[in-house]
């Protein structure tokens, strides 16, 4: 029994670092900015799930398991939401972002010619 549960460890501790250093790589190769965020969200979120259920099944204590479930918890609370946020800030702040992506923000000016200034629709 013993030997399976290290086998599982070292498997899932494997994975982990191939998840980090796939991430690594992806933010070290893409050029764009938003590509380099989603390869890092992605890479740590994975890295840090195998990492945490191979130290789970490595030392078997309760305290530990639980540390670890709240950790992984606050992370995947924690991790998308600062990615969305760097996204968010290179979408309103890159000025050659049109170059890569259609910005959906931006209406034509044929729509909003119909109306004045001071003209409200629909009133």
């Amino acid at each position: 029994m013993e030997w399976v549960r290290f086998f599982l460890t070292a498997f899932f501790l494997i994975l982990a670092v191939i998840s980090f250093a796939s991430a690594a790589l992806g933010v070290g190769r893409f050029s764009f900015v938003l590509n380099r965020i989603h390869a890092a969200g992605i890479g740590d979120t994975m890295g840090l799930f195998c990492a945490a259920i191979g130290v789970m099944i490595g030392s078997g204590d309760l305290v530990v398991i639980l540390k670890l479930v709240l950790i992984v918890v606050f992370m995947w609370c924690t991790s998308p939401v600062s990615g969305h946020f760097l996204g968010l800030i290179e979408y309103y702040m890159n000025a050659k972002l049109n170059d890569h992506v259609e910005r959906l923000d931006k209406q034509p000016e044929s729509e909003n010619s119909g109306l004045g200034s001071g003209d409200k629709e629909g009133v």
